[in-house]
C-alpha cells in the first residue's frame, strides 16, 4: 500500500481460513509460498489461521517445516484472531510474532481500497448502488434477519 498503483492481492495469495478448511487446501497454499518460482515478489497471507482445525494445524506445521528448506526467500502473513492465539498454529508460530500497528491511517486505506474497487465506467450494474461506484461494498444491520 505503498502507493496507490500498487495491486491488490491475487487470489493465489490469500487463503481464507475456516473450521472446513482442508489439509489440501492449506498445503497448496504452502507450497505456492514456500516453493521458489518465478512468482516474483508476492506475499501470502493466511487469515484467521486460528480457525483451523487441529488435524489440519499439525499437518500445516509438520510441511511448513519441511518446505522451508527450499528456500530461505519466502514473504508469509499468518493472521489470527488475538483472543484464539492459543489455537495450535498461532501458538505453534509464536516465535515468529510480531504486533501489528497500522501504518497508514483508516482514511488512506479507505482511499486505498476505493480506487481499486472503483468501476471504471459506471453502467447499470451493482457498482451503482455503492459509493463513488465501487464493485465491492459490506450492508450491515445492527438488527438481524433484516434482508439484507
Amino acid at each position: 500500500m505503498n502507493s496507490p498503483e500498487q495491486p491488490l492481492p491475487t487470489f493465489d495469495e490469500v487463503l481464507l481460513c475456516t473450521p472446513q478448511t482442508s489439509a489440501e487446501q492449506v498445503g497448496l497454499f504452502l507450497r505456492r509460498c514456500l516453493i521458489p518460482c518465478r512468482g516474483g515478489e508476492k506475499i501470502y497471507t493466511m487469515l484467521y489461521a486460528d480457525e483451523l482445525s487441529y488435524d489440519v494445524s499439525c499437518r500445516a506445521e509438520e510441511l511448513f517445516q519441511h518446505l522451508q528448506h527450499y528456500g530461505s526467500s519466502y514473504r508469509l502473513v499468518i493472521l489470527c484472531n488475538c483472543e484464539r492465539d492459543n489455537s495450535y498454529l498461532p501458538s505453534a508460530f509464536s516465535h515468529y510474532k510480531v504486533h501489528m500497528i497500522p501504518q497508514r491511517s483508516r482514511a488512506e486505506i479507505q482511499q486505498y481500497l476505493q480506487h481499486h474497487f472503483r468501476v471504471a465506467r459506471p453502467s447499470n450494474s451493482a457498482a451503482s448502488v455503492f459509493k463513488e461506484h465501487t464493485c465491492v461494498g459490506i450492508v450491515s444491520s445492527k438488527r438481524a434477519g433484516m434482508g439484507k
